[in-house]
């Protein structure tokens, strides 16, 4: 019983602690910072990885929750273009031989509660969902999966792309 205890403590310490992790993300994204090749190769590295898998999970999901596929796939398509918005708006600096950046407050504001709006209403429409019907199944597919899909997929989106343009301009740059 205490380790049930200790897991439960432990789950809801994590779900306290997202909204801190959120103004963090927020914090960090609109900081000024010195543009470095390999940091945005890993970073495009990790996202490509990041969104085939994504991809690869919600063509698999679309089984259970059919707009799943596709809330995802438009929602990686708003991301994208988000992400050309965002490497537009980025200011760019070219001290000495470096290249500094500084992305768009307003951009980064407007994806980071898209997705923190989503999880907060993840989490309110699957409690809802699962204590109306909690011996069927169906309260997975009301629980908005397929749009929380979605908006993980703007966030993927935008930030393939923004590191894409971030690439680029290192390699103009250089």
């Amino acid at each position: 019983m205490p380790l049930l205890a200790l897991a439960i403590l432990v789950i809801l310490a994590v779900i306290a602690l997202i909204p801190f992790s959120i103004i963090q993300r927020f914090r960090v994204g609109t900081s000024r910072r010195q543009a470095r090749g390999w940091v945005a190769r890993l970073n495009l590295i990790a996202i490509g990885f990041s969104a085939v898998l994504f991809l690869v999970g919600a063509f698999i999901t679309s089984r259970w929750i059919p707009e799943a596929l596709t809330y995802t796939l438009a929602g990686f398509g708003a991301g994208c273009v988000l992400g050309l918005l965002g490497v537009a708006l980025t200011r760019w600096e070219y001290t000495g031989r470096r290249l500094q950046y500084t992305p768009n407050r307003w951009l980064v504001l407007a994806i980071t509660v898209v997705v923190a709006g989503r999880v907060l209403y993840g989490f309110w429409r699957t409690w809802e969902a699962w204590r109306a019907s909690v011996e069927s199944m169906a309260w997975v597919a009301a629980s908005g999966v397929a749009a929380s899909m979605s908006a993980g997929a703007v966030a993927l989106g935008y930030y393939l792309i923004f590191w894409t343009g971030v690439r680029r301009q290192i390699r103009r740059h250089s």
